[in-house]
């Protein structure tokens, strides 16, 4: 049954919200990369197609992290290979390090992004380098890669809340993600890497920032604030938000975690708002039921599961 057989609202533009939004789908690599098991290689090209076929435009499609650190994405350069990469169509991949960069422009893409923290703990936790450390780390990567003419996006994760730290002072995090923009980012993706932040605090961050047209959100739902955040982001200025097909990912640092924003929860608010996006809502409730199946498990977005079962 399709979303508007079963009373999808009519389309009520509230002010102060945008024309359209980009969605940065992140369940390729983000959400892959928390499974428990390694997805086929011929799983993961179906579910980028049937991605791009859902009009998806920006599909972060793997990571070039060392294999040994995120097994589910050892595949990156077989994948990229047998790739059909369709026009119009974004596939950013994730690299760590210079080597991580080498491996991707071997395999010819256009787009990477960096990972950052806005954390000491985490910065040594998850980079092996200290909050300082990570940006010599990525400045040979960044100036590598915008010679080679590559877009580059900066990730920050812990901007809000910090499982060893608690909460994470925004000054904090607007230094960190002001270095990543002068270093030379194309844009800066902020993230709730534990899913902690209310409305008010994503606004009051946003308003941090000299140029909101370069930042994205990055929003985990684990206490249900998810589309709350990114609404606030919307009208805070905000017009690039991730997510992920069938609300695919999770945060091992927060217990009860759910994942990331589903793509399929996103659309349904945006489209009941009237901002544009250019991704068919039933085309990706049947891709990210296909998946779920695939994967053996409902999936967790709750519009994929009110109308897919």
């Amino acid at each position: 049954m399709g979303a508007r057989e079963v009373g999808l609202p009519d389309r009520v533009t509230g002010p102060g919200l945008p024309e359209s939004v980009t969605i940065w789908e992140v369940g390729p690599r983000d959400g892959l990369q928390n499974e428990d098991v390694v997805v086929p290689v011929d799983v993961k090209l179906e579910f980028l197609d049937r991605l791009a076929d859902a009009g998806g435009v920006v599909l972060e499609a793997t990571s070039f992290v060392h294999p040994k650190w995120v097994p589910q994405l050892a595949d990156a350069e077989e994948l990229l290979a047998r790739l059909d990469r369709r026009s119009g169509v974004d596939y950013p991949v994730l690299v760590p390090n210079e080597k991580g960069l080498d491996r991707a422009l071997r395999a010819g893409v256009g787009h990477i992004a960096i990972f950052a923290s806005a954390t000491e703990t985490f910065a040594r936790k998850n980079l092996n380098s200290s909050l300082d450390e990570q940006f010599t780390m990525f400045d040979p990567v960044v100036t590598r890669a915008k010679a080679e003419g590559l877009k580059v996006r900066g990730y920050v994760s812990m901007c809000f809340g910090d499982p060893w730290e608690g909460a994470v002072a925004r000054e904090q995090v607007l230094g960190v993600g002001k270095k990543l923009l002068d270093m030379g980012c194309d844009q800066l993706s902020l993230g709730d890497t534990i899913g902690v932040a209310t409305p008010g605090q994503v606004t009051a961050l946003i308003n941090g920032f000299d140029r909101v047209d370069q930042l994205a959100v990055h929003f985990h739902d684990t206490y249900g604030q998810a589309l709350a955040n990114t609404y606030a982001a919307l009208l805070a200025g905000v017009r690039t938000v991730d997510s992920s097909a069938g609300g695919l990912g999770g945060c091992p640092y927060a217990e009860s975690a759910t994942g990331n924003l589903a793509t399929e929860d996103l659309v349904w608010m945006l489209d009941g708002l009237g901002v544009a996006h250019g991704v068919d809502l039933d085309k990706l409730c049947d891709t990210s039921a296909w998946l779920a199946g695939r994967l053996g498990r409902p999936s967790p977005s709750r519009v994929v599961r009110a109308l897919r079962g």
